[in-house]
């Protein structure tokens, strides 16, 4: 698909065009089903939801928004990796709730296997630090974003963002150590 047609449908749909959505959505379906399986890949806590329903969840909110101003399939991209992000993160937090079972000791399925599995970061810490990271650089914490919540790679978080490769690899180890201080 074009990236015009998608920017075209985009600025339709935002002007009150409800067609423009339908048309949008299945030019769109099969990137965000792959941005919504890279986003759960290796989320501790999310072992029941499917790419399918974050997709579905995501654009459920987009629809919804009250004001939007996509500008175009990047930016449409940008956002709907940080709405699935930011699904991700209630979800957490409703998981934990002391009517959820709060910080009740849980063991994961995958602990009783004899595969040593390594563990994660907390989600919602990971999304505090982000959240300070953003404040002080918000293209690096987008890019951590894009390679953690959205698996893209390199090439495509560079062509995203319309920044060289090298700027994507520099400031992303910066992320990661930035990342690893803050949630050591």
């Amino acid at each position: 698909m074009q990236t015009a047609d998608i920017t075209t449908w985009l600025r339709a749909w935002q002007q009150g065009d409800e067609n423009s959505f339908d048309c949008l959505v299945p030019a769109v379906y099969g990137e965000l089903k792959q941005l919504a399986a890279s986003a759960l890949r290796g989320q501790q806590g999310h072992g029941t939801l499917q790419p399918t329903a974050l997709v579905h969840d995501a654009l459920l909110k987009l629809a919804g928004a009250q004001t939007l101003d996509l500008q175009d399939r990047k930016h449409f991209f940008v956002t709907m990796a940080k709405v699935m992000r930011q699904l991700l993160i209630d979800r957490a937090r409703a998981q934990n709730r002391d009517k959820r079972g709060g910080d009740w000791q849980r063991v994961e399925l995958t602990q009783l296997l004899p595969v040593a599995i390594d563990p994660r970061h907390d989600l919602i810490d990971l999304h505090n630090a982000l959240q300070d990271l953003s404040a002080a650089d918000a293209r690096v914490a987008s890019i951590i974003e894009l390679r953690y919540f959205g698996g893209l790679e390199v090439e495509e978080v560079a062509l995203l963002l319309e920044i060289d490769e090298r700027t994507v690899y520099r400031d992303y180890a910066f992320a990661r150590a930035w990342l690893a201080q803050r949630l050591a």
